[in-house]
């Protein structure tokens, strides 16, 4: 599948993320012995928009959260002026990754949706804020609007599964939000399972495996390439996923 339209590299921003190994005291110790992020020594992350996807504890949110930390964020979530903390269970990878910049952007976002509703809850104190109404909205809604809000052109924005709350509708808004701002120099960091997004033109992507840091193209994309079969043929799927014996 050729994709189209995809925007230019930025002129600013992250070039790459680097693992310091020679500081690691134990990397047999978490999240170090993730088999992805033991395999990696650096990221290039040069692109507008970079995707990072895997299954469920590859690794890819515990590197995103530790390049949010490193750049400067609060680890569940905001802006770097935004400052709070309910559920403090960040790892140290942040205290050995050395991030590499062309030049350090002045604004900055990280939308974590694991602690979304505490992010939410940290701008309602916050009545200046746009966002400050955020708990009056649905979760869909929420979404929406941080991203309208605060996904700026020149910004640096981490997004860790952001489909979570959205529909197919509000997946295609948040695409055309990313690239609108990606194409105004913004640039993009996303962990994300959904193969919608992936659909990005220009994107770059990577598959954390055991192997490390793997990149891929959008055709090959394990989320892709699952939601193709399944569509395809559902009940192949629900007969082995259904009828077997539980015992």
């Amino acid at each position: 599948m050729e994709l189209t339209g995809g925007v230019a590299l930025p002129t600013g921003g992250l070039i790459s993320a680097e693992i310091c190994w020679d500081t690691v005291p134990d990397r047999d110790a978490f999240p170090f012995s993730i088999p992805s992020i033991s395999a990696i020594d650096a990221l290039d992350l040069s692109s507008a928009v970079t995707f990072l996807i895997g299954e469920n504890g590859s690794g890819k949110s515990t590197l995103l959260e530790a390049i949010a930390i490193a750049a400067g964020l609060n680890a569940e979530g905001g802006t770097r002026n935004l400052v709070f903390s309910n559920h403090s269970t960040e790892s140290d990878l942040h205290d050995h990754l050395r991030l590499v910049w062309r030049t350090r952007q002045r604004w900055a976002f990280f939308l974590r949706a694991e602690t979304f509703f505490d992010t939410a809850s940290a701008y309602a104190a916050q009545p200046d804020d746009a966002l400050s109404g955020l708990h009056q909205r649905s979760h869909g809604e929420q979404f929406i609007d941080a991203a309208m809000e605060k996904l700026s052109p020149g910004g640096l924005h981490l997004l860790d599964e952001p489909e979570s709350a959205l529909s197919l509708i509000g997946q295609l808004e948040l695409m055309r939000r990313i690239h609108d701002v990606a194409a105004r120099d913004g640039q993009f960091v996303i962990a994300t399972h959904s193969p919608i997004l992936l659909a990005l033109p220009g994107a770059r992507i990577y598959e954390l495996t055991a192997e490390g840091a793997q990149e891929t193209d959008f055709d090959s994309a394990e989320p892709v390439r699952l939601t193709r079969s399944f569509l395809e043929a559902p009940d192949r799927f629900l007969h082995h996923l259904l009828t077997n014996d539980p015992d």
